[in-house]
């Protein structure tokens, strides 16, 4: 027991800080970089230093954090600079990677997406703007699709759109990992077994 607690520092690492960015995203809409950046260097520092954990079947170094920190930083870094989320989003899940190395990354994202899909349906209902919002979007398609043939703004996001807390999704979804990976998942067979 107390093995297996040590060897997995940077699953306990991650905890603290899904909670801290959790807690960051819902009281002020941001992730602080004090919440990613050490993160991230505790997992490059510590992968490098214990060399290669035993982690889901596969043995975590340095080059495998690397790799966990380019898969969830990139995507997210372009959606950040298309505007569609925070830098503190792109910088959490680049902590993530780099704790646990591109595969826990993927699946973590994955759920993250699913939850704030979720939170989006959630808030257009609760707000009563489904409709105005899925206009919004078709419209955003249409100028993807035809560029300088549909009038309209580029953004389907109004500066009066309600907003959802994605950190918070990203959050869930890492959390949603880290408990399944904790079970020995998958989550998904577990539950339908």
């Amino acid at each position: 027991m107390w093995l297996w607690i040590a060897q997995k520092w940077f699953l306990w690492a991650l905890a603290v800080v899904l909670v801290a960015a959790a807690v960051s995203d819902l009281r002020s809409g941001k992730i602080y970089n004090c919440v990613t950046y050490p993160a991230v260097l505790v997992g490059l520092v510590g992968h490098w230093l214990w060399g290669g954990v035993d982690f889901q079947g596969q043995r975590i170094g340095l080059a495998d954090a690397v790799i966990g920190l380019v898969v969830g930083f990139v995507p997210l870094f372009l959606a950040w600079r298309a505007g569609g989320i925070g830098g503190g989003d792109a910088k959490l899940m680049a902590a993530v990677g780099a704790l646990t190395g591109w595969e826990f990354t993927l699946s973590s994202m994955f759920y993250g997406f699913l939850i704030a899909g979720v939170m989006a349906v959630a808030t257009m209902v609760r707000y009563r703007i489904t409709l105005r919002t899925l206009g919004r979007v078709w419209r955003f398609l249409m100028l993807a699709i035809t560029p300088g043939k549909v009038d309209g703004p580029a953004d389907p996001a109004g500066a009066d759109s309600p907003k959802i807390a994605f950190g918070l999704a990203l959050c869930i979804g890492a959390a949603i990992e880290l408990i399944d990976v904790c079970l020995d998942g998958p989550l998904t067979g577990r539950l339908f077994q």
